[in-house]
């Protein structure tokens, strides 16, 4: 699994425009339950940021965008458009990774693949605290955020920080064990559109090599 598809896998998001009385008040962990309770679909746009430390400054190394869309529990469909199109989709029981270059699909069970992934949290059931210790750390950027850390040890990454303004989530930091942090923007979200039944179903393009490592 190449490094970008790792980091999607790690990230993948949600939103929409979820607008409740009482979020002004309400801290990021607040928001982000009654999110992840109310809305059990959504698609929008994202913008990907990957940072890195340089000579003690944090510089960007790449970036890249496209669109999402998901339905709970462990459909989604993660589109990379620029720099170059790749895709992230499931269909509630497999992960398919498409690498249109290559013309190359790679396949895992959708179990395995999440795990206590960011992916977990955002496409997977609303039981949060199984996998993930969660907490408030307060306001930045006119945002409330709270921060994800997950209970596996091997995880990929070490601190997910979540922004929620308005009820909706705005961006996610991801850090991994090499200090590294990806940086995800959500935008032109919206919450619980009608899929087509058959939304998430992948089929594998015309004479694509597919690889099933166990």
């Amino acid at each position: 699994m190449n490094s970008i598809l790792k980091k999607i896998l790690a990230v993948s998001c949600v939103a929409s425009g979820l607008l409740i009385s009482g979020y002004v008040e309400a801290g990021g962990l607040d928001q982000f339950k009654t999110f992840v309770s109310s809305t059990h679909a959504a698609k929008g746009d994202f913008v990907q940021r990957q940072m890195k430390v340089v000579n003690g400054e944090v510089k960007l190394s790449n970036q890249s965008s496209g669109t999402f869309m998901f339905a709970r529990p462990g459909k989604f469909i993660w589109l990379y458009q620029k720099p170059y199109e790749q895709l992230l989709q499931a269909d509630g029981e497999k992960l398919y990774m498409y690498d249109k270059d290559l013309n190359q699909v790679t396949t895992k069970l959708l179990g395995t693949a999440l795990s206590s992934s960011p992916a977990a949290i955002l496409f997977g059931s609303n039981d949060l605290e199984k996998n993930f210790t969660i907490k408030d750390v307060g306001q930045k950027d006119q945002m409330d955020w709270l921060q994800a850390t997950p209970k596996d040890k091997d995880s990929s990454f070490t601190l997910i920080s979540i922004g929620m303004q308005n009820g909706v989530p705005r961006e996610m930091d991801l850090r991994d064990a090499f200090g590294q942090t990806t940086i995800i923007l959500l935008q032109n979200m919206e919450r619980n559109p009608n899929f087509k039944p058959d939304q998430f179903k992948f089929t594998v393009p015309a004479g694509a090599d597919v690889f099933n490592p166990q």
